[in-house]
Formats: C-alpha cells, structure tokens, sequence
C-alpha cells in the first residue's frame, strides 16, 4: 500500500492571492477559481476535483464532502478549520490541511493592538474627535507596565503575543494543556492552571481553537473569578469566551472592556450585534489575518504543500492524518505494503467477527511507525478501494473493532525489524508476522507461534491449510494443481499444529482460507 496524491484538477473557493494558482499551475496543476458559490452550485461543482481549496468562507459540510466523489485532499488557506466537517473528510479519506504558521504574525500583531487600543481607549478617542469633541478626561487611559497578561494557548499566536507585550513591561502568564511549564519559560510566560491563572490577570486574550472543551471558557462561571475590570481579547473564534456571559459582565462592570476580532455569528447578529454597540467594546469584522503580507504567504504556503503532496516530498499542516508525512517517505512504502498484506491476511486466517486487532512493530528502527503501519494493517483488514491510510482507523471503529499499537525493541528473529498483527476474532487470538527482505520485499514469517521454514513472499494467490505437513501435500495439493499452477509452498511447525501455505499462479477454490494479494 503505497501512498500517494494524484491531484489532476484542484477548484479554489474562496478569494486567495494569484500566487496560489500560479504555483498550482507551474506544478502541472490545473485551477479553476470560483469565489462566492451558492451551496447548491458548489455541490455541482465539487465532484469534477480532487482537490479543494478554502479559506473561512466556504462551509465544506458533511454533503459537500459526500458529492466530492473524486477529492483526495481539502486545504485551508490559514489556520482555523471549523469552516470544514473533519470527521467527515476522514471518513470519506480526505486528507485536510492548513496553513499553521502563515497568519501568525498578523493576527499577533492584531491582538496587541487590541490590548493597546483597550488600555488607551483610542477608538472611542478618535470617533470622539470626529464628532468635534475634545473629551481629555473622559478617556483616560492605563499604561500596560506593570500589569499582567493572561494567554490562553501558548501555540504559535500565543507566543508572539507573549513576546511583544513583554517588550511593554507586562509580565506573562499563560495556560495550555499541550505545553509543559518548562518550554512555556523558554518564553518568559509563567505556565499555570485555570483557577489560579483567572485571578492573576489584568488582559487576558485566547489562542485556542473552537472545540467543545473551549467553548465558553470565559462565561458565567470563570468572569467572577477574575480581577473586577479585567480586559479581554479574543482575535481566535467567536464563542471561546461566551458572549451573552461577556455582555453581562461588561454592565456590571466585572469586565472592563473587551477587543473582539471574531463573533459567534458572523456578521454579528443578536448578541453579537449587542456587543459590537457597547461603547466598552472594540469590534473588528474578523481582521486577524487580513494582511497584506498574511494572505500572500497562506496562499504560498497552501500551494506548496498541496505540491509537495503530490511530488511525495511532505504533509505539512495535515490535521487528520498527521503520520502521513512519515508514510511519505521512500523507507517507508515496502512497510505499508507488509502492514496491508499482514492485515488481508490476519483477517483471512481469523474467519470470524473480528473484536480487537493489536499491531507489534518489532526492533529499535520501528520505534516510530507504528502509526502509519497500524494504519496500512486497518487498511487491508477491511478491505475495498474506497479505504486508505486516512479513514482506515475511522472506518475500523464504524465496524465494531479496535484497533491498537505497541512497540518492543526484541524482534527474537533472524530480522533487524518485524511486524505482529493480533487479530481476535470470537474470543480466539490469531497473529502473524511479517518482515521486509531484499529490495522493499514484504514476507511472512511466522503464524502464532510456528516459524516459516522459509520466509512467505506475500504476493500472487495464497492458501492455508492446516495439519500434518505430510497429509497435507498428498491429499491437497494435487487438488490445487488442477485450478493453477503452484508456484511455492511453505510450511510453519510439525504435525498436526502445522500450517501449509500454498501460493498459485491463479486464484482456486478449496475449503481453506484463501487471499489474494
């Protein structure tokens, strides 16, 4: 199971620099662009694509991603992606991706100057000029040294927000559940929990995706926790901090004032509009990555790594499959094609409802493939050509099995490296093992406890039968002889707990399991 990316054809949505099809385009690439597309008419449009390009404006739904009957690969120009259903890509194996760094430093820069602009008033200050008055006192203002600030998501964002507040004199603190207090130190942010962290702050501004754990992590429960006059930023997605919670707060005057670059609804409606009106808000139409310099380098960035996909050299910015970068690489293809076969055969030999499957990769070299092994062995359980490396795991959780890895350095054979597939199937365990050999040659060299006398080359049309070796090749084999020509047989163990593999030029039909690779 080799992976690659054929992409013949690649449709752009939304507005995206012209560099993006133009490097599409100088890589053999053909573009089509068509912005500002009905539902309807991008459900008709989609199934001519392998390949869709997007930015925030395109809703690429479950039904989209059903009608993409040919699509291989979905990418965001930018960061966030919950414009685009995931689990739905993943299942139909679609690789998505994003652009993680392109926007980084614009929207950075934006959540500074929201933070500027809320300690100075200078919005409100300057639509006061406008209106030809001179209001000094009203808009007194605080400076930033001294006081704290709270990030929330110590990811790129978070990071260079951190470095050009601190260059104010603030000091940082910060929370982020993938970053360990060490590496938030290297950036002079003080790593601490929620509940200690609320208290602390004076800004506090977030950095997180939109997922179920992040919606409304400021709300009624944490506002009260926090300073009275906090000040808040959100330049990441609408409803990280709940904004009927974020309203109440502003008229108590709990919360101080509020620099909101993005909304539940956009364009804000309801609350949101409510929001956009209070005269202790700063509200910005989604301006985070409207930059000059931002679009053209995610509309760069897109291109070359939908280019470097299909010329196999990487897979960055992938959010489903990120392992699929490691698969990529040359070393790495006569191991997918051991895990396919190990899997086909796992599942022939089991015969039954498989419960739970269990990938062993063997030897110190495998320590780091047992995702994309474990993947291509899914593949090949299940079967079909609508199965890869992105949905296997996906569709193998759909069909009632799981699916787990583990690593030992032992291999305890005449290899440097092996993989074990364990496949329970009604409360019976069946493994097999197999190695690569030669020039990328995937073979079988063990079945449960019985080693091959010689290693199984898994190609052509393969049967096992089990007992006596002898009987075995006196009884069966002639039968065989009449439905193709027998090419190899090989034998694991001695007596009646042996297995014959048979391997023919043709497919034949006999009572005993039978998979043709």
């Amino acid at each position: 199971m080799a992976f690659s990316l054929d992409l013949k054809r690649v449709l752009i949505s939304d507005s995206v620099d012209s560099c993006c099809k133009t490097i599409l385009e100088a890589n053999g690439i053909a573009v089509d662009l068509k912005t500002k597309l009905t539902k309807e008419e991008l459900l008709a449009e989609i199934p001519n694509y392998d390949g869709l390009i997007v930015r925030s404006a395109t809703k690429v739904t479950a039904e989209v991603i059903k009608a993409g009957k040919k699509l291989k690969i979905i990418g965001r120009a930018g960061t966030g992606v919950d414009n685009i259903d995931i689990p739905a890509a993943s299942l139909q194996g679609i690789i998505v991706m994003n652009t993680p760094g392109g926007n980084t430093i614009s929207a950075a820069e934006q959540t500074c100057v929201l933070i500027s602009s809320l300690a100075r008033h200078i919005p409100q200050a300057a639509a006061s000029m406008k209106e030809g008055k001179w209001d000094r006192k009203k808009y007194m203002g605080t400076e930033l040294l001294g006081k704290t600030l709270a990030i929330v998501g110590l990811g790129r964002i978070g990071r260079e927000v951190a470095h050009r507040m601190q260059s104010y004199g603030v000091t940082t603190i910060g929370y982020d559940p993938l970053v360990p207090a060490d590496e938030a130190a290297k950036y002079n942010i003080e790593w601490m929990e929620l509940n200690q962290l609320w208290p602390k702050a004076d800004y506090i501004t977030v950095h997180t995706p939109l997922i179920p754990q992040t919606k409304g992590l400021l709300g009624d429960k944490t506002f009260p926790l926090c300073k009275k006059g906090v000040y808040v930023v959100n330049c990441a997605r609408g409803g990280i901090i709940d904004e009927a919670s974020l309203l109440k707060a502003l008229e108590s005057g709990q919360c101080g004032g509020a620099g909101l670059d993005v909304f539940e609804s956009e364009p804000p409606t309801g609350v949101s509009a409510q929001l956009v009106q209070h005269p202790n808000v700063i509200a910005c139409p989604h301006l985070g990555a409207s930059t000059v310099e931002a679009q053209t380098r995610v509309a760069k960035e897109i291109a070359e790594q939908f280019v470097d996909a299909v010329q196999g050299k990487a897979l960055f910015g992938v959010i489903n499959a990120a392992f699929l970068t490691e698969a990529l690489k040359s070393h790495a293809q006569p191991w997918l094609s051991l895990g396919d076969k190990l899997g086909k055969v796992a599942a022939c030999l089991a015969q039954g409802k498989i419960s739970k499957v269990t990938v062993t990769t063997h030897g110190a070299e495998m320590k780091s493939t047992g995702c994309y092994i474990t993947a291509a062995v899914s593949a090949g359980i299940i079967g079909g050509n609508d199965i890869n490396l992105v949905n296997s795991a996906v569709v193998a959780k759909e069909k009632g099995f799981e699916v787990s890895c583990n690593h030992v350095d032992a291999v305890g054979l005449p290899y440097a490296a092996a993989v074990s597939v364990t496949v329970n199937s009604d409360g019976k365990d069946t493994t097999v093992t197999g190695a690569v050999v030669g020039v990328g040659v995937p073979v079988l060299v063990k079945y449960n406890s019985l080693v091959f006398s010689g290693a199984v080359s898994l190609s052509g049309n393969l049967s096992f039968v089990k007992g006596n070796p002898g009987k075995v090749l006196a009884e069966i084999v002639p039968k065989f002889g009449d439905n193709g020509a027998i090419n190899y047989v090989h034998v694991a163990g001695g007596g009646a707990e042996s297995i014959v593999v048979i391997c023919t030029s043709s497919p034949i039909s006999a009572n005993c399991p039978c998979v043709s690779l």
